[in-house]
């Protein structure tokens, strides 16, 4: 796929099969992926890495994604982008906070390569 030439996701997840697992399906579809997996530097390395897109867990170390994502949307700069947010727990408030706070995308682990794919797609579209 040609269009996604040139676009980078930043993935912040700090368990390494999910972020081998997602790395390598967005890598082998055309994304440069850049991995964070520290809750509390996360705002640094978005600013840092500057990507088109984020994928950013829910339970992170230091930090909880719902805190790292009101911060994004709190930022001129990030304000809208999009953001991917995966977790755990799929319990409906959780879902709900995730959206209240901005998140474009939420999905549940364990998810399917091709779902993770089609989100990340979709996103890239806006």
């Amino acid at each position: 796929m040609t269009e996604m030439a040139g676009k980078t996701v930043l993935l912040i997840e700090d368990e390494p099969n999910i972020i081998e697992a997602i790395g390598f399906i967005l890598s082998r579809d055309g994304w440069t992926v850049h991995t964070h997996s520290n809750g509390q530097t996360a705002i640094e390395a978005v600013e840092t890495r500057a990507p088109d897109l984020i994928v950013l867990d829910v339970m992170l170390p230091g930090r909880s994604g719902y805190d790292i994502l009101k911060d994004l949307r709190a930022d001129a700069a990030t304000a809208k982008l999009p953001v991917l947010m995966l977790t755990a727990r799929g319990q409906m408030k959780d879902r709900e906070m995730a959206l209240e706070y901005g998140a474009n995308r939420f999905m549940t682990k364990p998810f399917s390569n091709a779902e993770v794919l089609e989100a990340v797609r979709e996103l890239a579209a806006l």
